[in-house]
């Protein structure tokens, strides 16, 4: 029986691989795909992952090359190389795609998903495809949502166990409108900038912390330069995964399907290696000498509070049709339970 079943499995992964037969257009090309994830981390896996999927299916004909760590720009950066056909590929944090579809910034709301199904919810439904097609029409082709995963505060200053302990704090954020507003809400002083810039700004006290999920702050040794850690799970980031959409419309039909197939493979690949991973390393990052505090739930309550108003600014300026989609597909899965 034993025999059997791993035939099966051998056998469907065959099929996998050979999805895409022998008479399909496939021409040798090279694929550059850019990420700021640190070498080893759960975003990093999944852009080799996918390089390893393309490479099986093409039959070596597509070589995704990937460079990580901001090697090819910082975010921004590469989203004016994707639009001008300059690169093929990056993944990045969703709301930061805010700054050309506004709607993306529903996905940094503080506090707005419990878990990852929710999560998972919005993004493989009606609502990730609303806002794939947004994409669309300012260039860029959106094949997959990836995850960073629900973000954590750390500081060299002092342990937060409350709000008022992060009055103060010059906390690093994302280069996102929303998260601004939201960590001076906190009474934080925030300062955007680029995650390829954090480690040398904490290590100089040009800021004190920073906010990311466990596995980025361990993969970029974050906790050599940070003594404090709080379990805040503030925002849960979704990555979009992107294609310039220039030289998209260039490639033939077979060959887009062959890297949307590998997009979606890679996807499941690196939400599961996302999720695997944030429980470790929180541990780790303990082990590592880190003082680790996770909030009681009253306090949880008041950091929902103090943010509110954030939430309800950039949910205002939404779509309310889409504010709406997204809020009752989330209660959809709320009430599934």
């Amino acid at each position: 029986m034993r025999k059997l079943v791993n035939a099966l499995f051998v056998g469907a992964m065959l099929a996998s691989v050979a999805a895409f037969p022998a008479k399909a257009e496939i021409h040798e090309q090279v694929i550059r795909f850019s990420s700021a994830g640190s070498e080893g981390s759960p975003l990093v896996i999944g852009q080799r992952k996918f390089a390893e999927i393309v490479k099986e299916k093409s039959g070596g004909k597509i070589d995704v090359k990937v460079f990580p760590a901001g090697m090819l720009g910082g975010d921004m950066q590469s989203v004016t190389a994707l639009q001008g056909g300059l690169m093929q590929m990056s993944v990045m944090n969703a709301g930061l795609m805010a700054s050309l579809a506004p709607n993306f910034a529903l996905l940094d709301l503080p506090f707005l998903f419990e878990n990852a199904k929710e999560a998972d919810a919005v993004m493989d439904g009606e609502v990730g495809k609303i806002f794939a097609k947004e994409l669309d029409a300012k260039n860029l082709v959106v094949l997959a949502y990836w995850e960073l995963g629900f973000r954590n505060l750390t500081n060299s200053r002092h342990a937060v166990e409350k709000v008022e302990d992060i009055k103060g704090l010059k906390i690093r954020v994302v280069q996102s409108p929303i998260y601004l507003e939201m960590f001076q809400a906190l009474g934080a002083n925030a300062v955007p900038m680029p995650f390829p810039e954090v480690y040398t700004a904490l290590e100089t006290g040009t800021v004190d912390g920073q906010e990311n999920p466990a596995p980025s702050i361990l993969t970029a040794k974050l906790n050599e330069v940070q003594d404090y850690m709080t379990l805040t799970r503030h925002t849960y980031n979704p990555m979009v995964m992107l294609f310039s959409k220039p030289l998209w419309d260039k490639l033939d039909q077979d060959e887009k399907d062959l890297i949307q197939q590998a997009a979606s493979e890679a996807a499941a690949f690196q939400r599961q290696t996302s999720r695997d991973a944030d429980a470790k390393a929180v541990e780790a990052l303990e082990a590592s000498g880190m003082t680790v505090t996770k909030l009681a739930p009253e306090e949880v309550a008041r950091f929902r509070e103090a943010t509110k108003p954030v939430a309800d600014k950039f949910s205002a300026a939404a779509d309310p049709a889409l504010v709406k989609l997204m809020n009752d597909t989330i209660q959809q899965v709320r009430a599934a339970k």
